[in-house]
This record gives structure tokens, C-alpha cells and sequence, in this order.
């Protein structure tokens, strides 16, 4: 029997966001929007998605006159992206090590 894939992490940007995400402490916005590729408009928009989930979490603040938003994955979320990856391996016939 498989596992149904969670819709929010099987959008292409959100995974990447997630992955990138669940290996580092904590990323600003521009760091995303480099590794990504994605439009800042496209970019807030996914973060707001994965915020509002609870997978991630978002602090703006300022440095400076500049504002700076930083992003980080959430239990929640890794927990999200651990069972998301588990139910891709049903679908590709993987064993989990």
C-alpha cells in the first residue's frame, strides 16, 4: 500500500526550500533565493506556505536600515519531510536504512 505524498512538500520549490533547510541552522532570503533560482515574489510566497504549515519558521528582522528574513525548519517540519521521503521510497520500491 502507498503512502499519499504531503501536497505541500511535493511542490518542486518547496522540497528544495525544505532540503536546503533541514541542512543548516537557519537561512536568510537571499541565501534561498541564490541556491533556488526562484523569483523573490515565488520565493515569499513558498516561505509563507511552508510558514503557515508550521514546517518552517520566518523572523524578520533588520540589519541595519535593511531587513533581513531568516527561515528555519521546525520540528514539525522535519518530521513532515522524514515521513514525505519515507512514502517516496514506497512509491520507488526503496528500502529504508
Amino acid at each position: 500500500m502507498f503512502k499519499e505524498l504531503d501536497p505541500l512538500l511535493h511542490s518542486q520549490l518547496r522540497l528544495a526550500l525544505m532540503s536546503l533547510l533541514v541542512g543548516v541552522e537557519e537561512a536568510d532570503f537571499t541565501y534561498l533565493r541564490e541556491r533556488t533560482g526562484a523569483t523573490a515574489g515565488n520565493l515569499s510566497v513558498q516561505l509563507d506556505k511552508l510558514n503557515e504549515a508550521g514546517y518552517i519558521a520566518v523572523e524578520k528582522t533588520f540589519q541595519g536600515k535593511m531587513p533581513r528574513t531568516l527561515c528555519r525548519v521546525t520540528p514539525c517540519g522535519i518530521e513532515a519531510l522524514d515521513e514525505y521521503v519515507h512514502a517516496l521510497q514506497t512509491y520507488l520500491n526503496l528500502k529504508s536504512k
